[in-house]
């Protein structure tokens, strides 16, 4: 019996261990949202100013705690500002994923042989329902949507400014559908976080439901 408890006890400290060290990395990794779309591409080894750019605004207005514009160009922010959009994007369809999950829907048919998608659990504990056959699949998902962006992505962009032309929104309507974006973006990525650390913690992913007195259920 003491020896089953010091297993338990010593599996609780690795398990903790390693889920602090990944929220912390995430943390570091997420910072880059509050920092400071782009302007035109322009390299140069001249200091410059950031916060005047789209996302510097209140109520923290330019935020750079890690210094990762600190001495950069405009190529350096360019690239910086492409990496939070699309963590934006991929937060917040992460955002609608685990709602529709949470809530009991899943795809038809199976994420692998003999495994149904009815059968995977919702958020962080998916990956113990998902078999290696299926993570393949996903992997490979991810890197076939990764290469085609990289491919069209230009072109994308170029028609969806043609098409805001076209329908008559001026430049300030749609700088102000990007900041919409960025923000949303922004608040989707520390959302999702909040979502997984909660689950981790107590199995309650939506506790300011519980708090509320409504309670999700959840796996």
């Amino acid at each position: 019996k003491s020896s089953s408890r010091a297993t338990n006890s010593i599996t609780y400290i690795t398990t903790t261990t390693m889920f602090r060290s990944t929220l912390v990395l995430a943390l570091i990794a997420g910072v880059v949202a509050f920092a400071p779309i782009a302007r035109k591409s322009v390299s140069s080894s001249l200091k410059m100013d950031f916060s005047g750019e789209l996302g510097a605004q209140a109520p923290l207005g330019f935020w750079d705690p890690l210094g990762l514009l600190k001495n950069a160009d405009q190529a350096r922010f360019e690239r910086l500002r492409t990496v939070e959009v699309k963590h934006g994007r991929i937060s917040m369809l992460a955002i609608l994923g685990h709602l529709i999950t949470t809530a009991g829907n899943r795809l038809p048919g199976e994420i692998a042989y003999g495994t149904p998608f009815s059968s995977v659990k919702a958020g962080l504990a998916a990956f113990d329902s998902i078999p290696t056959a299926g993570l393949v699949q996903l992997v490979l998902f991810i890197g076939i949507l990764e290469n085609g962006y990289s491919i069209v992505g230009k072109s994308i962009e170029e028609d969806c400014v043609r098409y805001m032309n076209a329908i008559g929104w001026s430049a300030e309507k749609q700088r102000s559908k990007a900041a919409i974006e960025l923000n949303n973006g922004r608040a989707a990525q520390m959302g999702i976080l909040a979502l997984m650390v909660h689950e981790k913690l107590n199995n309650d992913p939506y506790v300011i439901n519980t708090l509320l007195g409504a309670p999700v259920p959840f796996n």
